[in-house]
């Protein structure tokens, strides 16, 4: 080792989902949703100009929309770029005790590079042989906590009183929960933001509104969080959303019935899967998610993943403990997983 390497900030990166450059490809592996933007957004985004200019800083007209969706105040939203800008900046706003943050085992494997990063004390809190977060063990002294609601790769979501049991019982700390699905059949914890000023809920444009590729998340809370989430990024990058994002974003939520019917087509294709491959002797929890957490009864998941990825199917295969005979099965068009199913009963004979 050279001596200046001694002085460099070493983690282990966060593996994202494999983006395939073949044409012809089903894409199951990250959690995309297959319809595309509303028809205004693309009409939008032909009109765009002025991208010699530094977007505004504030994001105003898009906080300003998402606020009056939400039915909040300006002061109680804060955006950045995808959920993912959104959470590290909480990270390093909120964790800065000496203490453990708590999240789960089986999540987000973000969360523990995040803390890597920002040298955070973390505990990875075990869910139970469900797969089930266990509310009572956040009970316990810590610096934070943070997790999903539906939890990833799970695809489960807990009603609104396990959120509210968690935050009540932490009311020293910051608890984050992460609803980058929750539009899919979860329960939002929004209407518990003005009754605990330490709760933030975290949301992304990514899943059910078609936009990974603009990169749009946001986080809802009281106006002293969202203060402290700004005074970082104006420290950090305060140009952190370009144009185009803000412009366009503002579009999406303007088509709200839109929004709605991609929502539901995935909901509907979603159970209509969970049933056929159910027949074929696959098992999965019950989603609300816009994926499946499936494992078979006799073949194992990575067998599976790589005849899918040469038949230039992918979804995702989790190598790391307790989870290495399940995939991560995104939802896609109906014909895309028509296509899916038919290349499982081949490969299982059925």
């Amino acid at each position: 080792m050279t001596s200046w390497e001694k002085n460099i900030r070493k983690v282990v990166p966060y593996v994202p989902g494999e983006q395939p450059k073949e044409k012809n490809i089903i894409k199951l592996n990250t959690n995309e949703n297959p319809y595309g933007p509303s028809k205004k957004v693309m009409e939008k985004a032909v009109e765009l100009e002025n991208l010699k200019l530094y977007p505004d800083p504030a994001a105003s007209m898009l906080v300003e929309a998402i606020a009056d969706y939400h039915g909040l105040s300006k002061e109680q939203v804060f955006v950045g770029v995808g959920s993912d800008d959104v959470l590290a900046m909480s990270f390093m706003t909120f964790f800065n005790s000496d203490k453990s943050i708590l999240f789960p085992d089986i999540t987000y494997s973000f969360y523990d590079v995040w803390a890597e990063l920002f040298k955070i004390p973390y505990e990875r809190v075990a869910v139970n042989d469900s797969f089930r977060i266990v509310a009572s063990d956040y009970y316990k002294d810590n610096g934070g906590i943070i997790f999903p609601n539906p939890n990833a790769p799970t695809s489960i979501a807990e009603p609104l009183s396990f959120v509210e049991d968690i935050v009540s019982h932490n009311q020293d700390v910051i608890v984050i929960v992460d609803e980058a699905y929750v539009d899919f059949g979860g329960e939002t914890a929004l209407p518990l933001i003005d009754k605990y000023d330490n709760l933030l809920v975290v949301r992304t444009f990514s899943k059910s509104r078609s936009m990974a590729g603009l990169r749009i998340g946001y986080a809802m809370g009281n106006p002293k969080l969202i203060k402290y989430l700004n005074d970082v990024k104006y420290s950090y990058n305060s140009y952190t959303m370009n144009m185009p994002s803000i412009v366009l974003g503002v579009e999406s939520i303007a088509d709200d019935e839109y929004f709605k019917s991609t929502v539901a087509k995935v909901i509907e294709t979603r159970e209509w899967f969970k049933q056929e491959i159910e027949k074929i002797g696959f098992s999965c929890p019950t989603s609300a998610a816009n994926f499946l957490f499936i494992t078979h009864d006799t073949k194992g998941a990575k067998e599976i993943f790589e005849a899918a990825r040469k038949e230039n199917i992918y979804v995702r295969y989790f190598n790391k403990p307790r989870i290495d005979n399940y995939l991560r099965v995104t939802i896609g068009t109906r014909e895309e997983m028509e296509k899916f199913l038919v290349f499982l009963k081949k490969y299982l004979n059925v």
